[in-house]
């Protein structure tokens, strides 16, 4: 019997590893079924190689819960351990075999997965004491029995073990009995290990008889040994995907397409990533691509191995070239990694390339589902910005796609204005916005729906991105305004006195609406154009859209809705509401108006007179004045509001044409829909 301390630096070793070495105390039982896995495989090396005779016979890594003894165990029929070789590997630690081994077979043990020596210890995590039985393939082996309760103290004694192998007994600790229940070890072995390369067993199949479940004689076979990523595209068929696929996301509706990863230089890498259909950020779940070592499950995080973006796509990457820290739980930062990032952004944008060239019609039936992964993708790296530009779609109204050369080329002509800047004009609620649509389209403009929960973001990127470019929302002003030709005269303000006046009228009849602001302007809109219409500033819209996904903009969130009201003046209605001012209230008007033009006339000469006097010798009498003549001019103002608010009511033209505007931008709600209603009836009768 050989007796000894295990050749550590310090005896806190074990609380270190307990606590802070592994994330997750669940890791044990991966890390110990791939180092049964590693011994198997490096058998099959040696066998290979002339080194192991004889048959190798059954390979299988058995897993086993004894609940009346609580110790759970591992079994493999690897290569196993000598005394010898259990005293530099297991009680030197740190020391790795594999890494030894590695080195040693390098040309053909590309399936080894240890190279820390640190896994075998992550059993302390939940056992109380972990018994080694092993026993060499080396003919002339005796099995050996290593002891360890935790403490930098072991015990080595032979033991009767028949045939080569490893058995790991853990006695799991009171606090950690849930790794003795048989449904939470099938779910840790699930997680990790079912794509293992070696058969992994847990207990018997099973099947209903007499109305209760029971044991077959059949071995339980928890994973796949071949997984899909592994075998050849060309062996494969959409079906074999599709089924994987779904073996992964059981829940899932099927993908749309996906893109077979196989790269030997100069890293190693294969995997299967697949397009999830992804309409809007409530159905995106991260964390949905797999992280594999050697088939063994590492993480679902993969921030930092795939561009954040490329998070929203699901499947399979395995590579052994991807640095781990020694609890293969996070990444580290590693040139290779950057290298392995740049590929798959590259793989994923040639697929989509060659789709869109390929077969442009499937493309675009894609595309919907498609454009919050792309978008996404172009706004956050610029890069894929670079590639995706030339394939990316815009829809528009009527359902057709364009590139974004497409496009350009499409409207430059008609959607040029005076100051050559090309403005694409867009939509984000088709029915919403219908009267504004239509009124582009009478005009020969195309108008595109941008309808995403990216596309605000996605239009200034683009404004930034292309030449002489502005975005702007069909509905963001009057159509003759939005895009101001050279040769054009509609849209002008108007600013004589009776359209003036009509728009006091129309702002003291506005309603208070809840979180909005209305200002009142008319223009020249043609006697074809709409009595009034309400336009949103694009601006202030678009800032308080961004709002909701950039941090720092909280302010422009909590600003009210600003909404412009442009009368047409040229309509017959406002023509009419003008004409009924004039014989209502333009005596009174003219009047005050008179009033305030003498008083500015009289301000502008007391100003002047204050500006050209001694600065040493106030003119206290000036001031005094302009001071009253001020008080004066606000007056007279209230007056000529007081006169139009009083006037609006009588006309009801003017209520019936704000309530027409605001029911048609769906702000005419509650009782002031019903108001409208009950007049539009007696305007009717």
């Amino acid at each position: 019997m050989q007796k000894g301390k295990i050749g550590i630096d310090t005896e806190n070793i074990f609380p270190v590893i307990k606590k802070f070495l592994y994330s997750d105390h669940e890791i044990f039982l991966r890390e110990l079924v791939s180092n049964a896995v590693d011994a198997t495989q490096k058998l099959k090396t040696l066998s290979r190689s002339g080194e192991c005779k004889g048959e190798l016979g059954d390979l299988s890594v058995r897993v086993s819960i004894d609940q009346a003894a609580g110790t759970l165990t591992i079994s493999d029929r690897g290569i196993g351990m000598t005394a010898d070789e259990i005293d530099r590997y297991i009680n030197q630690i740190a020391f790795s075999g594999a890494g030894e081994f590695l080195e040693k077979y390098k040309d053909d043990a590309a399936a080894i997965i240890g190279h820390f020596g640190l896994g075998f210890y992550s059993a302390f995590m939940v056992a109380d004491r972990v018994d080694i039985v092993t026993r060499s393939y080396r003919p002339e082996a005796e099995a050996v029995k290593w002891t360890c309760d935790g403490s930098p103290s072991f015990e080595i004694t032979p033991a009767e073990r028949a045939e080569r192998g490893t058995d790991i007994v853990l006695h799991i600790s009171e606090d950690c009995k849930e790794f003795l229940e048989k449904t939470k070890i099938a779910e840790l072995l699930n997680k990790y290990c079912r794509f293992l390369p070696v058969p992994i067993v847990f207990g018997k199949k099973t099947e209903w008889k007499d109305g209760k479940e029971v044991d077959t004689e059949e071995d339980n076979q928890v994973n796949e040994t071949e997984p899909l990523w592994l075998r050849k595209p060309a062996d494969l068929k959409d079906e074999d995907y599709r089924a994987f696929y779904h073996k992964l996301y059981p829940a899932s509706d099927d993908p749309m397409f996906w893109i077979h990863l196989n790269v030997d230089y100069p890293f190693h890498l294969t995997g299967v990533l697949f397009f999830p259909r992804i309409k809007s950020n409530l159905d995106v779940r991260r964390g949905s691509i797999q992280l594999y070592c050697n088939q063994v499950f590492v993480t679902d995080h993969v921030e930092n191995i795939v561009p954040e973006f490329l998070t929203l796509l699901h499947g399979v990457i395995d590579s052994p070239d991807i640095p781990l820290n020694v609890s293969r739980s996070y990444l580290q930062s590693d040139a290779n990694v950057k290298k392995i990032s740049s590929y798959i952004m590259k793989k994923v944008s040639d697929r989509l390339a060659s789709i869109c060239k390929n077969d442009r019609a499937d493309f675009e039936k894609k595309w919907d589902d498609l454009k919050l992964f792309m978008h996404y993708g172009m706004l956050s790296e610029q890069d894929f910005y670079d590639k995706a530009k030339d394939y990316a779609l815009l829809k528009d109204v009527d359902g057709k796609y364009f590139t974004y050369k497409e496009y350009q080329e499409l409207v430059k002509g008609e959607q040029t204005d005076k100051d050559d800047n090309l403005i694409c004009l867009y939509a984000s609620d088709a029915n919403a916005q219908y009267t504004a649509i239509q009124a582009a389209k009478n005009k020969g403009y195309s108008v595109l729906m941008l309808d995403g929960e990216l596309d605000t973001a996605l239009v200034q990127m683009l404004e930034n991105k292309w030449e002489k470019t502005r975005f702007t929302r069909v509905d963001g002003d009057v159509i003759d305004r939005l895009i101001r030709r050279k040769d054009e005269e509609n849209g002008k303000p108007a600013d004589d006195v009776r359209s003036q006046r009509a728009c006091k009228a129309f702002s003291m009849a506005m309603p208070e609406v809840e979180k909005a602001d209305f200002h009142v302007e008319a223009a020249h809109m043609g006697q074809e154009g709409a009595p009034v219409v309400i336009t949103q500033s694009e601006y202030m819209r678009r800032m308080k859209e961004m709002s909701r996904f950039q941090q720092g903009m909280d302010f422009y969130a909590t600003m009210p809705e600003y909404y412009n009201v442009v009368l047409n003046a040229d309509h017959k209605l406002l023509q009419g509401v003008m004409a009924d001012m004039d014989n209502a209230v333009k005596e009174k008007l003219d009047g005050l108006d008179t009033q305030i033009a003498e008083l500015n006339t009289r301000r502008s000469e007391l100003d002047k007179k204050i500006d050209e006097a001694d600065k040493d010798h106030k003119d206290q009498a000036a001031e005094d004045e302009r001071k009253q003549v001020n008080d004066d001019l606000e007056a007279r103002e209230k007056e000529k509001d007081e006169v139009c608010k009083t006037y609006a009511p009588t006309n009801p033209v003017i209520a019936q044409l704000i309530d027409l505007a605001l029911l048609q931008n769906g702000l005419l709600k509650g009782e002031a829909l019903a108001r409208f209603v009950e007049r539009s009836v007696k305007f009717i009768g």
